[in-house]
């Protein structure tokens, strides 16, 4: 039988309601290394409270029942503070009793969504993104003690530091981490918590696809040879073919097809969409037709190089990783101010955007254009749309109109 701890000021009824009501729980006894239970006095009933330390330095604290202050024990949502105890203790260490079986925390809930992320051949950036912003706190907390309002609280302590499309990213990436953890430890009963306390911002979606002029699109390239070679030749590929950059990066030097009239690229498929066979759709290629002179800078970059080896490399002969974003953001930010524009409104993925309206504007058919940027014909309706009619060119549309009548409208036809 477990051992019991003595606590004269919490252990009875009549002792806890002689404390003052306050929002800071009483400190209360050790019941093994690093698990303490505290008591918060209520108006009402008072609240258990473990305090638990992660291993590393940290701690974290949650109100896990409520104490038989008014009413009498369940020994499930009421507990006496013998019942607390155990309750506190299981909560901390797990089921029975071993720290090999301790209830996942956020942070090992994130570490197992990276195993599953790269196991899959997904981005493992997912389960790093959300660690830079969640507290120490946070991250030792158990899974299945969260509650909504902290979440939610945490969620909207980021209001203002990122647009909110990029915080339900964010909050996305968590949730799916959470949600395995649930699927894999059934004590985890309180989906709700980021159901609710997660909840996309309402709306976010507003379509920031920044559209480029032809100009723009070859002075951005020309700026960014001009910073760094390799980087140019980056900004090259994604404005002449279109694709996302974290496609860009993982072409091959076979990847490369050299006809002298009609080079391409064979670029590897986004595996966006869900699913669990990520990893099959990332081999996928389609073919991407480039320019003759892309071509041979490409060429001229991978000589020397394996056909199975990258194609495209920082300047320090390094990949540029499966988010490269993090390898170019600030460059890119200097070159979309040196050629006059916001950096906190155009990005690498505005060349993206300015290809697929390109095309679109030039009457290349919408099936065509999507197959080119691995998207669907639904996706380019829905984000587009309404881009390509402010991008028009003039001509095109004006030949719709209805025109104005004429003299000659009221002029009536002699028969002979």
């Amino acid at each position: 039988m477990a051992r019991k701890v003595s606590f004269s000021a919490l252990e009875s009824r009549s002792a806890r309601l002689r404390l003052k009501v306050r929002r800071r729980p009483y400190s209360g006894p050790s019941l093994a290394r690093g698990i303490s239970l505290m008591y918060r006095r209520n108006r009402t009933n008072g609240t258990w409270v473990i305090k638990a330390g992660d291993g590393h330095g940290a701690y974290w604290t949650k109100g896990f029942a409520l104490a038989d202050d008014f009413e009498d024990a369940d020994a499930k949502n009421v507990l006496t503070f013998y019942q607390a105890q155990d309750a506190a203790k299981k909560l901390a260490r797990g089921d029975d009793g071993t720290a090999n079986n301790a209830p996942i925390t956020v942070d090992g809930a994130l570490t197992a969504y990276k195993t599953d992320l790269e196991a899959r051949g997904a981005n493992p950036y997912n389960a790093e993104w959300p660690r830079l912003h969640l507290s120490s706190g946070l991250l030792a907390e158990p899974v299945a003690v969260l509650a909504a309002a902290e979440l939610k609280k945490w969620r909207d302590g980021l209001l203002g530091t990122m647009a909110s499309s990029t915080l339900n990213r964010l909050c996305a990436c968590l949730c799916a981490a959470l949600e395995q953890a649930a699927q894999h430890d059934k004590r985890i009963q309180n989906r709700e918590a980021w159901e609710i306390g997660l909840a996309g911002l309402p709306n976010a979606q507003v379509a920031r696809n920044v559209i480029l002029s032809d100009a723009k699109v070859r002075e951005f390239v020309a700026t960014a040879y001009g910073v760094d070679d390799k980087l140019g030749l980056l900004t090259e590929t994604l404005a002449i073919t279109g694709a996302r950059p974290s496609q860009a990066v993982r072409l091959r030097v076979e990847d490369l097809h050299d006809h002298p009239l009609r080079p391409k690229l064979m670029m590897p498929k986004s595996a966006k969409g869900g699913g669990r066979n990520r990893s099959a759709k990332r081999t996928e290629r389609y073919s991407v037709p480039i320019t003759r002179a892309l071509a041979m800078r490409l060429k001229a970059s991978a000589k020397g190089r394996n056909a199975d080896a990258p194609l495209l490399l920082q300047s320090n002969g390094r990949l540029w990783d499966k988010n490269p974003g993090q390898n170019y953001h600030r460059q890119v930010d200097n070159i979309v101010a040196a050629i006059g524009l916001d950096p906190a409104e155009v990005t690498m993925y505005c060349l993206r955007h300015s290809s697929i309206v390109r095309m679109l504007l030039r009457n290349v058919p919408i099936r065509l254009v999507a197959s080119l940027h691995n998207t669907s014909v639904a996706m380019i309706e829905k984000h587009y749309s309404k881009y390509i009619t402010e991008h028009s060119i003039d001509d095109i549309t004006r030949a719709g109109l209805l025109s104005e009548r004429t003299p000659a409208d009221n002029v009536v036809a002699m028969m002979r």
